[in-house]
C-alpha cells in the first residue's frame, strides 16, 4: 500500500499527467463513456449508483462507469491514475487535497463549463470553498458544514445548569461552564466532563486564529499570519482546560481523541460540548439518543465567533475528461437535480444550493434537521472562508497534533511548542 506522503510524491511527479492523459494508453476516449470516482462505505456507494442509474437512463447513448474506495485507499490509487495519464472524469475531491490536484493542472476551470455546470444560484460564501489562491474554480461544493460546538441539552438539565447563550460567550465563559459541569460529574456520580477537550487538532488553532485579529493558517495577501502569541495562547488554553477539570485529563483526552465517533465521551452522554464538523451532529445523536443541538463557536471577543462554510467535499473534473460538457452535464445533475436529491439527501453534506436545501427538508428526520437548520441560520454572518489547505501544507495537521499533545503532557513549554509549530507551517507556505 502507498503512503500518502507517496501518493502526493506520485502526484508531483505527474506534472505532465494532464498533457500525457488524451494520448495515454489507459486514457478514457468518449467511446468508453464517464469515469465517476469517489470514496465512501456501502451506503453512500448504493444511493451514488442509484442516482447514476437514474442519470443513464435518460442519456442511453453515454455509458457511465462508477468507481468507488474506502478513504484509507482512496488517494493512493487516485495519484497513481492521475500520474499514469488515467485520471477519472468526475472526482469526488476532499479540501485537503484540491490544491495538490488543482495546482498541477489536474482538474478542469469549472467556470470554462459553466454552460453545462450553471453554479451561479450557489451561495457565494459556499461557492468561494472550491477556489484555488488563484481564484480558478476547480471545485463544486457537493455539501457544506461548519465547524461548530456540539452541545448535549440532557446533560445541562440533569446538572440544572442554564442553557449558555452561545450568541455572546466567550472561551472563558466556556471553561467555567464546563469546569461546572464536571464537578457536578463528579459530586452526582455520572462520571460526566463538560467537555472533551479543545485545542489538539489544526482545525482548532485555524478557528482560534480567525478570531484574533482574522489570522490565518495560510494566509491571502490581505490576511494575517497566525502569529506566536496566537500559538501559545490556545496551547495554554487547552492545559487550562484539563489541568482545571473541566476536560479530560491529558492521557484521556489522546485515548477518547483516537475512539470511533460512536464510542467517544460526546457520543455516550459523558461530556456535555465538544467541537464538531456540523454534520456529525447526526451520528453523536444517533449514538447517545439525546437530542443534541449545535451552537456556535465561543469567540475570545464577545459576539466575533467568526465562523466559515467548509465544503464537506467536492465534486470536480479532470482536466483531460474525453467530454469535458458530458462531465460538466452529469455534475450538474449530481449537484442540482431534486429527484437525485431525494436519494442522496444530506449523506455528503448539507445541500450547497438553497433550492436542493429545501427539496430534501420534507424528507429529513427531526434529526437530521439539527444540521440543515443550523448550517441556514449561519449563512447570515460566516466570515470569508481560508484558502484552501495548499498542497504545501498538507501535512501540517498530523504535525500541529503531535507537537499540540506534547505541550498538553507538559513534555516542552507552550513557547518551545509554537516556535517549532511556526517553523514548520512558514516551511509549508505556498510559494508566491
Amino acid at each position: 500500500m502507498l503512503t500518502r506522503r507517496h501518493a502526493l510524491t506520485l502526484l508531483a511527479a505527474a506534472g505532465a499527467a494532464p498533457a500525457l492523459a488524451s494520448c495515454g494508453p489507459n486514457s478514457a476516449s468518449s467511446d468508453e463513456g464517464l469515469r465517476v470516482y469517489w470514496w465512501g462505505g456501502d451506503l453512500r456507494a448504493g444511493i451514488t449508483q442509484e442516482v447514476l442509474d437514474m442519470y443513464a437512463a435518460d442519456h442511453g447513448d453515454l455509458t457511465i462507469k462508477p468507481e468507488y474506495s474506502e478513504w484509507s485507499g482512496y488517494w493512493d490509487k487516485l495519484a497513481t491514475q492521475t500520474a499514469g495519464g488515467a485520471s477519472p472524469d468526475v472526482i469526488q475531491m476532499d479540501e485537503a487535497y484540491i490544491d495538490s490536484y488543482g495546482s498541477k493542472g489536474s482538474l478542469l476551470d469549472l467556470e470554462s463549463v459553466s454552460d453545462s455546470l450553471d453554479l451561479s444560484a450557489m451561495d457565494e460564501a459556499i461557492l468561494e470553498t472550491g477556489r484555488l489562491s488563484d481564484g480558478t474554480l476547480v471545485g463544486a461544493p457537493n455539501g457544506f458544514n461548519l465547524y461548530a460546538t456540539g452541545m448535549n441539552p440532557t446533560v445541562l438539565e440533569a446538572a440544572g445548569i442554564e442553557l449558555p447563550d452561545d450568541t455572546t460567550w466567550t472561551w472563558e465563559d466556556f471553561q467555567a461552564l464546563c469546569q461546572e459541569l464536571s464537578e457536578w460529574g463528579k459530586s452526582s456520580g455520572e462520571g460526566v466532563f463538560g467537555t472533551s477537550g479543545f485545542g489538539l487538532g489544526s482545525g482548532d488553532l485555524a478557528a482560534w486564529a480567525r478570531q484574533t485579529n482574522n489570522e490565518q493558517l495560510f494566509p491571502r495577501e490581505d490576511e494575517e499570519p497566525v502569529s506566536k502569541d496566537t500559538i501559545v495562547s490556545l496551547l495554554e488554553y487547552s492545559l487550562g482546560l484539563s489541568t482545571s477539570g473541566a476536560a479530560l485529563e491529558s492521557g484521556a483526552q489522546i485515548e477518547n481523541s483516537s475512539a470511533s465517533l460512536e464510542q467517544s465521551l460526546f457520543a455516550t452522554g459523558k461530556c456535555a460540548f465538544q467541537q464538531v464538523p456540523s454534520s456529525q451532529i447526526l451520528t453523536f445523536q444517533d449514538s447517545s439518543g439525546d437530542p443534541l443541538r449545535l451552537l456556535r463557536m465561543p469567540a475570545r471577543t464577545s459576539g466575533e465567533a467568526n465562523m466559515v462554510n467548509k465544503a464537506s467535499m467536492y465534486w470536480s473534473i479532470g482536466a483531460k475528461a474525453a467530454d469535458s460538457a458530458a462531465a460538466a452535464d452529469l455534475t450538474s445533475f449530481l449537484l442540482t437535480d431534486k429527484g437525485a436529491a431525494e436519494v442522496l439527501k444530506i449523506e455528503r453534506g448539507i445541500p450547497a444550493f438553497p433550492e436542493i436545501q429545501e427539496a430534501v427538508r420534507p424528507l429529513l428526520s427531526e434529526n437530521e434537521l439539527v444540521s440543515l437548520d443550523f448550517a441556514q441560520m449561519m449563512q447570515e454572518e460566516v466570515v470569508k472562508p481560508p484558502v484552501v489547505t495548499p498542497a504545501s501544507g498538507v501535512g501540517f495537521g498530523d504535525e500541529y497534533t503531535r507537537l499540540a499533545e506534547e505541550a498538553l503532557f507538559q513534555k516542552r513549554s507552550a513557547s518551545d511548542v509554537a516556535d517549532e509549530m511556526l517553523e514548520i507551517l512558514t516551511g509549508m507556505q505556498p510559494e508566491s
